[in-house]
């Protein structure tokens, strides 16, 4: 499982024209399964976003989590995190989960970070659909991690 999420002012993701995910400030989290990814692998990485310390203090060290500042968070499916772009100029995602495993541990996922009592409201995207993502990046300050 790969994430990258951004630290945020504000964010949105629409389908069809209609917004059905907003968060204001928090972290806007990109999640790529891939092929033998596991429920454990959902909950470890939810559990880690929850504690990552990338927000700053009152001396404006990044000493606190997306929980200690009670911020939001925005989960979109994105398989394309999955590619391997090491040979030729298509990317290939032969190492991408099946889409009914990436649906099943995305969900998953969403649960775990909305069972977090950290995370003051957790909004996501549809899997599969082609979304429109919006953002305000804070800082810009954005992080890859990977489980």
């Amino acid at each position: 499982m790969k994430i990258v999420l951004q630290r945020v002012l504000e964010a949105d993701v629409a389908v069809d024209g209609q917004i059905v995910g907003q968060i204001n400030r928090g972290l806007l989290v990109f999640l790529g399964v891939a092929a033998g990814d596991t429920e454990t692998k959902a909950e470890a990485l939810a559990d880690k976003i929850a504690r990552l310390r990338i927000f700053p203090d009152e001396n404006g060290k990044s000493n606190l989590s997306v929980s200690d500042i009670g911020g939001e968070i925005l989960v979109i499916s994105q398989f394309t995190l999955c590619a391997d772009t090491k040979k030729g100029n298509r990317p290939s995602f032969i190492d991408a989960a099946p889409p009914e495993l990436g649906n099943e541990l995305y969900e998953h996922f969403v649960q775990c970070c909305r069972s977090n009592p950290g995370f003051a409201k957790v909004a996501a995207g549809i899997f599969g659909a082609d979304m429109k993502v919006r953002l305000i990046n804070d800082g810009p300050y954005t992080i890859v991690v990977e489980i």
